[in-house]
């Protein structure tokens, strides 16, 4: 068996088309174009990346980005006061603060700043629990990703066994209380799991993220299974995921590549939840379900 390779660049620049015919909608109605914030302190070299990276995404679909840019050094208290300032703006739909954040910011105030009505990271307690209650709210955008990708790739996840191996707040948690949602049977494993690898040998679907490169081996994937690969390590060889592609790839029915799997899907859904915030906050009617 070889794998089909889901290619999620392809599958978020579909997506980004049609964020982009209703941002041309709303911004006609609205009299401008949603807003989206993103503040980065310091000066990592793969955050200054993402963040060059989103702003040209909402450039190219009509929505109006403003980038923060705050020196490592910054504190507490003028990072939240940027944050109080931005939540007030009502030309901004979306705040995304860059994470990891210096030492000296507790990034858990930081989200808790950030007006849930603004919080397209999804991160905000309250979006989580709305997630966790199964209500509408915003979810953080990597999880909301692979999701579109298995449900186009299997239709109904109903019944289907689901491994997530990963308890992040910002993709294990999420993934799994959207699986959930979609009436899988979810497994939420970690590194410190017992016997992993039978776990994952039982599912239909893997969702691994973790951070361990190749972590997860073929032989644990059980034939015909579906893998999606979130980990971004950089090996000897450039970047490798949480999953041993070759060894998975030929077992699996389809997994996702690194890079160009998982990760296009989180600036475009980035772009999505920021359509949804303006829409909310403008009073103009988007269509998500067709997003």
């Amino acid at each position: 068996m070889s794998a089909e390779i889901i290619d999620g660049k392809a599958f978020a620049a579909a997506l980004r088309a049609r964020i982009a015919e209703q941002v041309a909608t709303f911004t006609k109605q609205a009299g401008r174009a949603p807003g989206l914030a993103v503040v980065l302190v310091g000066d990592d070299p793969a955050s200054a990346v993402y963040v060059r990276n989103k702003a040209k995404a909402c450039a190219a679909v009509g929505m109006a980005g403003s980038e923060h840019r705050l020196p490592a050094d910054t504190a507490p208290e003028t990072l939240l006061a940027l944050i109080a300032d931005l939540n007030a703006d009502a030309a901004i739909d979306g705040i995304l603060v860059q994470m990891p954040l210096p030492p000296q910011i507790d990034a858990w105030a930081v989200i808790l700043a950030i007006d849930p009505a603004k919080d397209v990271d999804g991160l905000h307690p309250l979006n989580a629990g709305l997630l966790a209650a199964g209500h509408p709210g915003f979810v953080p955008c990597t999880p909301q990703g692979c999701l579109m990708l298995l449900k186009d790739r299997l239709g109904s996840l109903a019944g289907r066994d689901a491994v997530v191996i990963g308890r992040s707040n910002l993709v294990g948690k999420p993934i799994a209380q959207l699986l959930l949602a979609e009436n899988a049977t979810v497994t939420l494993a970690h590194s410190r799991t017992r016997d992993l690898a039978s776990i994952v040998h039982r599912a239909d679907i893997v969702v691994a993220a973790v951070g361990r490169a190749e972590l997860v081996r073929g032989e644990w994937i059980k034939p015909g299974a579906v893998v999606i690969d979130v980990g971004i390590n950089r090996g000897d060889h450039g970047l490798v995921g949480d999953v041993d592609f070759a060894g998975a790839a030929s077992v699996a029915s389809a997994i996702t590549p690194v890079p160009g799997g998982v990760g296009p899907m989180t600036i475009a859904c980035l772009l999505r939840n920021t359509l949804i915030a303006a829409g909310q906050r403008a009073g103009v009617a988007i269509d998500a379900e067709a997003l």
